[in-house]
């Protein structure tokens, strides 16, 4: 895990369509800005962890569908995080997350949020 200046932590996942949606256009444009950037997904969103999840989530303009914006903010360099305690308690396996993100434990959400120049909590 590496810290970043940005933090978005989501707490709901495909459940909140407009939730995700704004998690993610708002960690690229993070990116965008020049920032490192990283989304912690949390309690009902490690399901997102899962290769593919985000695809063909779309609430229609002027947001894009969320799984290409997704796929953008890993391209443009940010960081995905999975909150194992989490991804355990919702019935997941290490095995069944993307291998791109990475998981991570408490201690380390608060080292992320503390160090972060700014964050956004979206429940």
């Amino acid at each position: 895990m590496k810290q970043t200046d940005f933090v978005v932590t989501l707490f709901e996942g495909k459940e909140n369509p407009e939730n995700l949606t704004v998690a993610v256009v708002m960690g690229v444009n993070a990116l965008k800005q020049g920032h490192t950037a990283s989304i912690i997904l949390m309690v009902k969103a490690v399901s997102l962890g899962q290769p593919g999840e985000a695809n063909g989530v779309d609430i229609g303009a002027p947001f894009p569908e969320a799984g290409g914006q997704l796929e953008e903010f890993l391209n443009l360099g940010g960081q995905v995080c999975i909150c194992n305690a989490c991804m355990i308690h919702n019935g997941f396996s290490a095995e069944q997350m993307d291998s791109r993100y990475e998981l991570i434990n408490a201690p380390d959400v608060v080292t992320l949020l503390m160090g972060a120049k700014g964050s956004l909590q979206i429940t």
